[in-house]
């Protein structure tokens, strides 16, 4: 590992150089809001932003994705058999991406990149990511990253952290595929002999102004069955719209729906987001549905990020801390309220006789 410094300023033109060897991906003003695009025919780079409105996963898994394409017309000769859209998984790069996002990728990576089970897709764009951080200096009201399992200045899920310090960057590199791309965007002036004293001043400071927090120490504990049939659901739930958006916004989340579509004699298999907010989510072939009120999709979403996941993998809750679904929930659901209650949450004790 080793750390260099560079201008502030010359950030965004290493955006540009990094595009003959990457597809470079960083936050781009839309109107009022920055997201992650890929920079080119017009997209220009600006890092003076507190978070974007999305978050990234969507360069490693795509809203929608063709996975394969056959043909219908029966004068075709390997009619009706599939065939794999040809992918693209050319090194891309990410910059200004905030640690809290790039600590959801590895969470995520539970999911799709198993001994027993890989998803192509998923692990053939993760392997082709660089991931370059930007530390927060101030973080957003909304954000409790630090009672989450990350933090502002969290490297555990970068290549390189970069480090607002005045008008100049520390850029931290910390993997081989940070080295890469630090070669190859020219970074090469040695940060001085107290960068490490700085960088570690900035975190402090950094982790500091985080004040929000979120409770889930006793959320394991709790009997699965008793907390389930519990009646903290009803009031939880009781504002949802089901709309999605929590779902859409989070970075950990990760559910998705395969389905065929078909146009002129040419069906393509399409892989898209999905949300266990929606009602049709997990309706069976019978017609049956598991999860038919909102309640039960609620209770769902919160009990998977807050239990179910920390129990299955034991590294922690299926949350970054980064607030998303906080300020952009139309009715104001909050999941550090949701996670108070489920942590405070005592079974009634039957009357005895």
């Amino acid at each position: 590992m080793r750390v260099v410094k560079l201008a502030k300023k010359d950030l965004a033109q290493a955006a540009k150089k990094l595009q003959a060897a990457y597809k470079v991906f960083a936050p781009v003003k839309e109107r009022d809001f920055h997201n992650f695009r890929l920079l080119g025919e017009g997209k220009e780079p600006d890092f003076d932003f507190a978070n974007t409105r999305l978050s990234a996963k969507h360069i490693v898994y795509p809203q929608s994705e063709k996975m394969m394409r056959a043909s219908l017309d029966p004068s075709q000769e390997e009619h009706h058999i599939y065939k794999e859209e040809e992918k693209d998984y050319s090194p891309r790069a990410i910059l200004g991406i905030r640690p809290c996002d790039a600590k959801a990728y590895d969470l995520v990576r539970l999911n799709f990149d198993t001994p027993e089970y890989k998803d192509p897709y998923w692990t053939k764009s993760y392997e082709a990511l660089t991931r370059v951080g930007l530390a927060c200096t101030s973080p957003c009201s909304t954000c409790f990253c630090t009672t989450a399992g990350t933090g502002p200045h969290d490297e555990s899920g970068l290549d390189i952290m970069l480090v607002e310090e005045g008008e100049s960057l520390f850029a931290k590199i910390i993997t081989e595929k940070g080295e890469a791309l630090a070669q190859k965007a020219g970074w090469s002036a040695e940060a001085p002999e107290d960068a490490a004293s700085i960088l570690e001043k900035a975190k402090q400071a950094a982790e500091g102004a985080v004040t929000a927090k979120i409770e889930t120490d006793k959320i394991t504990q709790k009997k699965t069955v008793e907390i389930y049939d519990s009646n903290i659901w009803d009031d939880l739930a009781f504002a949802c719209i089901n709309c999605g958006t929590c779902t859409y916004l989070c970075p950990t989340c990760w559910c998705f729906d395969i389905q065929d579509e078909v146009v002129n004699k040419q069906t393509i298999r399409i892989k898209s987001w999905d949300s266990c907010m929606f009602p049709l989510f997990t309706i069976h072939g019978t017609g049956h549905n598991p999860r038919p009120n909102k309640v039960s999709r609620v209770r769902q979403r919160f009990l998977h990020k807050l239990k179910y996941y920390p129990e299955k993998y034991g590294i922690g809750i299926h949350c970054v801390g980064c607030g998303r679904c906080i300020t952009q929930c139309p009715v104001n659901i909050d999941i550090r309220r949701a996670a108070k209650v489920m942590n405070e949450f005592e079974p009634v004790e039957a009357c005895k006789v």
